[in-house]
């Protein structure tokens, strides 16, 4: 019962300050990129306060030893919301990999427009890989981090899909180094879930990926790294933070 009434209340208010911080960022498009990209992180800190403070919801970073400096390319696990956000925080100059049709949404769509992010058409085939390639050198020239998730949509913890190519097309022609990021937000904050589980989300930078392997053993390594990772990471978060459903311990 309190969860589900930190959650209600965390809701109202996550929406709230959606409402607010998008209209914000929504102003600065006629200033300089960067004014948009500090709008998004002032937003997502905003929203990690209220994570902490109404849902008793906060977040740890582990291995920033593995985060280089300069541009790199960051391959994450994806499983809630709050995946999309933190890169804001915990990296400089963000450049998301997205899908094309989000720079459609009015207002929102012409802010990840102006902050430079790299949308992809999905259907585009060899000649889109080829222009998300093309786009994230720049990034990388500019010292921006490229944040792709490797699966392409949220994926509940426990959960088996697919990794894309997108992310070996970025290892193998570009000279950045790729790093794992392994998390278990899904456990506390789950896909189209109402309800927020009060705990530490956990996010883990794991040592860049080694040079020179071929596309198949890259991505064998890539997907075994990621999901051992967050498979331990959530198995770390049942033992500390179990929770309670209906009398029972929920599995």
């Amino acid at each position: 019962m309190i969860t589900a009434l930190r959650s209600s209340f965390f809701n109202a208010c996550f929406f709230g300050v959606c409402m607010l911080f998008g209209l914000a960022t929504a102003l600065a498009l006629p200033l300089p990129r960067r004014a948009t990209q500090w709008s998004f992180r002032l937003w997502v800190r905003a929203v990690l306060w209220l994570s902490r403070v109404v849902a008793g919801l906060d977040y740890e970073v582990r291995g920033e030893e593995h985060i280089p400096a300069g541009g790199a390319v960051f391959a994450s696990k994806h499983q809630s919301a709050w995946d999309v956000g933190i890169f804001h925080v915990v990296t400089e100059d963000p450049a998301y990999v997205l899908k094309k049709e989000l720079l459609l949404i009015p207002f929102y769509g012409w802010t990840l427009r102006k902050a430079a992010m790299i949308d992809i058409d999905r259907a585009g085939g060899a000649s889109e890989l080829k222009r998300m390639v093309r786009k994230a050198g720049q990034a990388l020239a500019w010292g921006r981090g490229i944040i792709i998730f490797p699966q392409g949509t949220r994926i509940a913890p426990g959960e088996r899909r697919p990794y894309h190519p997108g992310v070996a097309a970025l290892y193998a022609r570009t000279s950045a180094p790729v790093v794992p990021v392994a998390l278990n937000s899904g456990y506390f904050w789950g896909r189209r879930s109402f309800l927020k589980y009060p705990g530490v989300i956990t996010i883990e930078f794991l040592p860049p990926m080694p040079e020179g392997l071929d596309r198949r053993s890259f991505m064998a390594e890539l997907e075994a790294r990621i999901e051992t990772a967050s498979e331990r990471l959530t198995r770390e978060a049942a033992a500390k933070y179990p929770r309670r459903v209906a009398g029972a311990l929920e599995p």
